[in-house]
């Protein structure tokens, strides 16, 4: 295939990983680089995105000249978990004909939790015959996109239930508080009330896995709350006393015809790398019991994940889509 020429929005952590896949792939052109915060723009890519070499593409925070210069075919947008914060973003780079390929997490599926921002987002995809999609790894992979999959060899379908445990010690420090570590336990309770705290994904995995069942869900609940340490424990950017808060569990599930048919636990805190695992537990016929030893690494394989659906969303049909609705993602290496 020719070369795909590609613009990266937001270099942050994600940001910055995936340009060094988008920067060492034969066959992928980085066209423009997107960031608002002043502190990046004006200087070189490879710099910001510690490449350890320059690539002579300068950060721009001016979206319409890049799209009016840039020529590309797809811009990769890993700037919010939001969708009010995305959709903005994503409506001049549709307008200018590009695909999309997002990390937000709301946007992995969007369609139950913000219809009318989908709705709007479809259309303007279709009206100029682009795709839309944002993946990652949780959400849009190992909570919903696998779990999926592995229904193919399936019938007599009872139920799904999904287990994730991760080490955030081993994460970005973005990650590390957004899990709540440090936080005393009523500081965490009085966030987790607001809401400002905490994985925003697993209702949306829920609903990709209901949909693609054809389930119906009568009723969906969660919570969360926090994971305090027995013990001293430190990452790399922090320290967290017996006490504090490491983390959080957080738990979801789907309630169909009286009986609960999915089911959700996620456990990320610091220290928990001795338990690190990725289960799908699925009751049909046959039983599926899948474990993923030391579970699929969230930061790097996000990057990943990104980059490979770059061929799968040029051939995929127009409009706002999930990873449930593209071609099958396949490794997208070098040539």
């Amino acid at each position: 295939m020719d070369k795909v020429r590609v613009i990266q929005s937001g270099i942050g952590p994600i940001g910055s990983k995936i340009t060094k896949l988008l920067a060492g792939n034969e066959n992928i052109e980085i066209a423009g680089a997107l960031d608002v915060d002043k502190a990046k723009v004006g200087k070189d890519l490879g710099e910001v995105a510690g490449l350890g070499k320059l690539l002579g593409i300068p950060i721009t925070d001016d979206v319409d000249a890049l799209l009016r210069t840039a020529k590309a075919d797809v811009a990769v947008y890993s700037t919010s978990s939001h969708m009010e914060q995305i959709y903005p973003q994503l409506v001049k780079p549709v307008e200018a004909g590009l695909n999309v390929i997002s990390t937000c997490e709301d946007l992995v599926y969007p369609f139950n939790h913000f219809p009318e921002l989908s709705q709007k987002l479809d259309a303007l995809a279709k009206r100029h015959g682009v795709t839309v999609l944002s993946t990652g790894i949780n959400p849009g992979f190992v909570m919903d996109t696998l779990p999926l999959a592995l229904t193919a060899v399936c019938q007599d379908m009872k139920s799904v239930k999904i287990t994730r445990v991760v080490d955030t010690g081993k994460r970005r420090m973005v990650l590390q508080r957004k899990m709540g570590a440090g936080l005393t336990v009523d500081e965490f309770k009085a966030r987790a009330k607001a809401k400002s705290i905490g994985h925003v994904g697993l209702t949306i995995s829920m609903a990709m896995i209901a949909d693609g069942l054809g389930w119906k869900l009568d009723e969906v609940k969660e919570s969360i709350e926090p994971m305090v340490a027995e013990s001293d424990v430190r990452s790399q950017y922090l320290e967290v006393k017996k006490g504090q808060v490491a983390g959080t569990v957080q738990q979801a599930s789907g309630v169909k015809d009286g009986k609960e048919v999915i089911s959700m636990y996620l456990r990320s805190y610091i220290g928990a790398s001795h338990e690190e695992h990725d289960e799908i537990l699925i009751d049909a016929t046959p039983r599926i019991d899948m474990v993923v030893r030391g579970g699929i690494s969230g930061d790097f394989a996000t990057a990943n994940i990104v980059v490979n659906s770059i061929p799968a969303v040029l051939k995929a049909q127009p409009g706002l889509l999930s990873m449930k609705d593209i071609p099958l993602v396949l490794l997208f290496a070098s040539s």
